[in-house]
């Protein structure tokens, strides 16, 4: 599969995301959609916390219920997969491994919210605004949205390099790339994670599963995404970054 310069997609998708609504939106080239921004299709709920510590016929009874109650609180609007702050994480049926992950979106004060990938969690969204609770210190909202918020505190990507959230009201584009366990993600066409490892965070003494759904978390009020569309990263080209980067 032939490369797509980051600069040239990210430009493609601004054009793309202001001109049409998101279901008649063709993908960069190379990416294809995993949203078609008409219904939920491809898409089920579930909150990995809360049937982290059950079993058997509870865990099958919460994992059942999860997924019958999830278009209860996630809906399509003009293109746009919204949820109001309740319920099960949107979930993808498809698991990925190494991947370019473009998405968009947009929340309100209050809200938290993130993207887990290969089921673990995550590259956080927060309201900016918050200020810092002497109860919980390892907790910043003020430095910014996309760091790798379940890592260990104080290690690399676990907080932005920079500030590059949009006020409230207007559209944020992440571009996340995924290799092995090692995580970049531009927000806003600024690099505030630069090829940190992400960590096991359901078992921090196993590596990072090999493929996982891409989950959207949400909590505290509404989240809007739309744009979202996968390039999946071969082992060639895998491999030549991550030699680039070292």
């Amino acid at each position: 599969m032939k490369f797509i310069p980051a600069a040239f997609a990210l430009s493609l998708l601004g054009i793309l995301s202001t001109s049409a609504p998101a279901a008649d939106v063709t993908p960069p080239p190379g990416f294809r959609a995993i949203f078609n921004g008409r219904d939920l299709t491809g898409w089920y709920g579930l909150n990995p916390h809360s049937v982290v510590k059950l079993k058997d016929e509870k865990k099958d009874a919460a994992l059942k219920q999860m997924r019958e109650e999830f278009a209860d609180h996630w809906s399509v609007e003009n293109g746009e997969l919204v949820n109001i702050g309740t319920g099960p994480y949107a979930t993808t049926d498809e698991e990925f491994g190494d991947i370019e992950f473009l998405i968009e979106y947009k929340t309100v004060a209050k809200a938290d919210s993130g993207i887990y990938l290969r089921g673990a969690p995550q590259v956080q969204i927060w309201d900016i605004n918050q200020p810092d609770d002497p109860k919980k210190p390892d907790r910043h909202p003020n430095l910014g949205s996309g760091g790798l918020f379940n890592n260990t505190p104080k290690t690399p990507g676990r907080d932005p390099l920079v500030v590059a959230d949009k006020p409230f009201g207007e559209w944020n584009s992440f571009r996340i790339r995924q290799i092995g366990d090692i995580t970049w993600v531009w927000l806003n066409d600024k690099l505030v994670v630069d090829a940190a490892k992400m960590e096991a965070f359901w078992d921090k003494t196993q590596p990072l599963p090999a493929k996982g759904p891409i989950m959207l978390q949400t909590h505290g009020g509404e989240i809007r995404w739309r744009n979202l569309f996968v390039r999946e990263i071969g082992a060639e080209e895998a491999a030549k970054i991550l030699a680039e980067k070292k």
